[in-house]
């Protein structure tokens, strides 16, 4: 299901959904009541909606994914908003990260993005949009009370790699590391952030979210 006030949107995101051949639309909605109905009355796999809709405006599209983790929690959401606004970010994933993606509208742009998305948390998976992670990044450090002090110098390098959404061989890359090293870290500041199991994406998303919301910025100097 979409919901968007805007026709144009809705009609937009209609077609490239509908092209991918992988996902079926099965109703567009132009505010978050009507949405929320036709949720009850016939449950989809996923549903795309906009962070702002009627009848205030304000954060709609947040209050249908935290209703439905409730109401529906196997539906997964794509919340499509234009702010990088953190705060946004935090207020969706505050009950999970499990089936949750936040994008930038500018992804409609990019459908193969916005397909993979509705897939990934289909899947139970997430994905927060590389810009809104980029300006988490810069605007934060960890400070001596985070969690996070427990890791060592290289395992803060390897998590701030991570929080941009770069896989294993990219921070291996990037920090002139073998790929197996880099696997060693990243499982060390899961068993130090107390995240255990096996190693996946809601598990990256959830360290990363724990660097990114911890306040400071980190540096190795």
């Amino acid at each position: 299901m979409i919901a968007d006030d805007t026709y144009l949107i809705r009609e937009a995101l209609d077609q490239i959904v509908g092209d991918s051949q992988r996902i079926d639309v099965v109703g567009t909605y132009g505010d978050r009541d009507t949405l929320l109905q036709a949720i009850d009355a016939s449950p989809p796999d996923a549903v795309i909606t906009d962070i702002r809709m009627p009848p205030t405006g304000t954060d709609e599209g947040i209050q249908v994914a935290q209703s439905l983790r409730q109401r529906h929690p196997r539906i997964g959401v794509v919340v499509l908003s234009q702010y990088t606004d953190p705060a946004y970010v935090m207020a969706l994933l505050e009950s999970g990260s499990s089936g949750r993606a936040y994008l930038l509208k500018e992804r409609i742009s990019t459908p193969a993005e916005l397909v993979a998305a509705v897939e990934t948390v289909v899947t139970g998976g997430s994905v927060v949009d590389p810009k809104v992670v980029e300006v988490l990044v810069k605007a934060r450090t960890i400070g001596p009370d985070s969690p996070l002090s427990a890791l060592s110098p290289r395992e803060h390098q390897v998590l701030a790699q991570l929080a941009e959404g770069k896989s294993n061989g990219a921070i291996a890359e990037t920090l002139v590391l073998t790929r197996r090293a880099v696997e060693k870290h990243i499982n060390s500041i899961f068993t130090k952030l107390e995240l255990p199991g096996p190693e996946d994406v809601s598990r990256r998303v959830s360290a990363a979210l724990m660097f990114l919301s911890a306040g400071e910025k980190y540096t190795d100097e």
